[in-house]
């Protein structure tokens, strides 16, 4: 019975430790930021208006992004793509829940034709960089602003459907804070796309 015990307490040591080196060797596999990276994000996002909102958004892929101000603007509007999707499927079943007013319900159901737009207008931005060869560069720098701003003004739209006292304040905090933050989001990918322009120019 004790030999039993002892093989049993061998088994579990050795469990543990295989577990424990699996751990550390995943750790060890996943790269920390490079500082170099993240002071290029640093940097580049002092063109945009929401500085802090930009770093913290983007600063996460460094080892992704390097120092190409190519990938910053994509990754920047995959981020903003996101989450403007989540905001969409959010609203969506916000809108659908009990409780929520008509009016509210109306406005929500608006915003998320106002998102879907913004969801296909990011789309197309990234599906043009993609396909980038390099010969039209400005042509394709043009349809991306275009549909960037165009993003960005379909969100001030949604945003501005919640105005009004006869809103419900905690779905109006609520919706306004998540298409705000959608919002800021698609201004620093807009300025940040801007950034590349002008030094690939």
């Amino acid at each position: 019975m004790e030999s039993l015990s002892s093989k049993q307490f061998f088994a579990s040591l050795f469990i543990l430790l295989a577990i424990s080196s699996y751990i550390n060797s995943s750790l060890a596999a996943t790269p920390t930021p490079n500082k170099v990276s993240t002071e290029f994000i640093k940097t580049s996002c002092s063109s945009t208006t929401y500085k802090k909102l930009c770093f913290t958004s983007l600063s996460t892929y460094a080892n992704l992004i390097q120092t190409s101000p190519e990938l910053l603007a994509m990754t920047a509007i995959n981020v903003t793509l996101s989450s403007a999707k989540s905001t969409s499927t959010m609203m969506v079943n916000l809108s659908e829940s009990q409780g929520i007013s008509p009016k509210a319900a109306s406005a929500m159901k608006d915003c998320v034709e106002e998102l879907h737009d913004t969801v296909y207008e990011l789309k197309k931005s990234i599906g043009e960089m993609k396909n980038n060869k390099g010969s039209n560069f400005q042509l394709m720098i043009n349809d991306i602003q275009t549909w960037v701003s165009a993003a960005l003004t379909d969100e001030t739209t949604c945003s501005d459907g919640f105005q009004g006292k006869a809103m419900n304040g905690n779905v109006k905090t609520l919706v306004r804070a998540r298409i705000v933050n959608v919002a800021h989001l698609t201004s620093n990918a807009l300025a940040l796309i801007n950034r590349y322009a002008s030094l690939h120019g």
